[in-house]
């Protein structure tokens, strides 16, 4: 008979988050897959528990499958955890439960900590409705246009970033997003926990440098009646590349067109569908 694969979270910071049941799971599996061994082996000392480890993150995950199948085929009961929260949610192992479900072999989720719900339950906006992006990308441009798709999103929306990007992230979404509410959570539930209610703008000015250790943003829904445009900074933005780039083509609208897309980071067909709602389409 083939062994399971428990999929377990795990604490965000503070280690008595974790349940009973992730424990005791822990303690009789035969192999903890782990992102880092480091980080799961102070969990595991905390609660005295010996259960051997193999690393499993998102450099080595595809050499690290057959091992970790092999185990399951043969009998053997597998923990899956990542450094904090649930596996495979913005975290490694999506490969290994998605290759293990292929193969037939029984998946067992245990639930536990989340950095969604834990900031959602303060937030103060209606989570009965929301979106998780995960992290946004890593290049501006992109990262704008991303902003932009959001921009109507009804739903609270929530988003996770690293330290190095979290003030060119917020510089961000005041300029697409302008004034819109959001909530920021650093370091949840660890020592170190902050959680700052406000614009962009004034979270990144409160933050100043404190950028270290990990985020998460949940952003209010927006209003009804808002332009896919953003706010009026950004739509004065786009207006001035495209007036711009008409000046330097001699009113060429197709050369303009690439010249203001490339200066703004965005496709020509957004930047097209953006013109005609800021009434440029003539």
């Amino acid at each position: 008979m083939a062994g399971k694969l428990f999929v377990i979270a795990t604490p965000l910071g503070n280690l008595d988050d974790i349940s009973r049941r992730a424990l005791e799971t822990l303690r009789a599996v035969d192999l903890v897959a782990c992102e880092d061994t480091r980080r799961t082996s102070r969990l595991l000392d905390h609660y005295g528990i010996r259960t051997p480890l193999i690393s499993c993150h998102k450099f080595n995950e595809r050499e690290r499958l057959a091992a970790v199948l092999e185990r399951l085929r043969d009998g053997r009961d597998v923990a899956l955890v990542t450094d904090s929260g649930s596996p495979a949610v913005s975290d490694p192992g999506a490969l290994l439960v998605h290759s293990a479900q292929e193969e037939g072999l029984e998946l067992c989720p245990i639930p536990g900590p989340s950095a969604v719900t834990t900031l959602l339950s303060v937030c103060g906006f209606n989570a009965d409705r929301y979106v998780f992006e995960g992290f946004l990308p890593h290049r501006g441009g992109e990262r704008r246009r991303r902003l932009r798709d959001l921009n109507t999103e009804r739903r609270t929306v929530v988003l996770f970033e690293t330290p190095h990007r979290i003030l060119d992230a917020l510089a961000d979404i005041a300029e697409v997003l302008g004034e819109r509410p959001l909530v920021l959570g650093r370091e949840l539930t660890k020592l170190h926990e902050t959680i700052l209610h406000g614009t962009a703008r004034e979270i990144a000015a409160r933050l100043g440098d404190e950028v270290r250790g990990e985020f998460t943003l949940v952003l209010s829904g927006a209003t009804p009646g808002r332009g896919v445009g953003g706010s009026d900074r950004e739509a004065e933005r786009v207006l001035e590349a495209w007036r711009e780039a008409l000046a330097k083509s001699g009113d060429d609208r197709r050369a303009a067109l690439r010249i203001a897309s490339r200066a703004l980071g965005l496709k020509k067909a957004e930047l097209q569908r953006l013109l005609m709602e800021l009434g440029e389409s003539r």
